[in-house]
């Protein structure tokens, strides 16, 4: 696992977010699976990031309980996370690539408002942002349910 900081272009929030390599990093940022999780502004990139450099005499740097935690503890805990969506997906219905008009018509009261989830591209979820449209990245990607074994 590796951590980087990143910085939305629209806000400037920075915030950490976990991949399994750098490769995976950029696979996720190309499909638009990366956005900001306090604006959902998908136009994000690596912020700088303070390195973890040992003091004089070779002592080691002070570590964060994350950072020297046991990859076995962090799998678990993303697992848990990731057990967490699950189970708040179970009362959202899934509405596919109609997300954007779903949850503009939603917010605009054209519709009567429920629980949805589903894909967007990034100007679609750049555009209901700017235009207030209450909605959030997930934390874990989810496949259509025509998809799942």
């Amino acid at each position: 696992m590796i951590v980087f900081d990143l910085r939305c272009a629209s806000s400037g929030h920075v915030f950490e977010a976990w991949f399994g390599s750098t490769d995976d990093y950029e696979s996720q940022k190309q499909r638009g699976l990366v956005a900001c999780p306090l604006c959902g502004d998908p136009h994000v990139a690596k912020a700088p990031m303070a390195p973890a450099v040992p003091k004089k005499g070779g002592s080691e740097a002070p570590q964060t309980d994350m950072m020297s935690a046991p990859p076995a503890a962090v799998k678990e805990m993303l697992g848990k996370i990731a057990s967490l969506q699950r189970e708040m997906l179970k009362n959202s219905e899934w509405v596919g690539d109609k997300f954007a008009s779903e949850a503009r018509a939603m917010h605009v009261g054209d519709i009567e408002s429920r629980p949805i989830h589903g894909q967007t591209t990034p100007d679609q979820a750049a555009s209901l942002a700017e235009d207030g449209v209450p909605v959030a990245p997930l934390l874990f990607p989810v496949a259509p349910p025509t998809e799942e074994n």
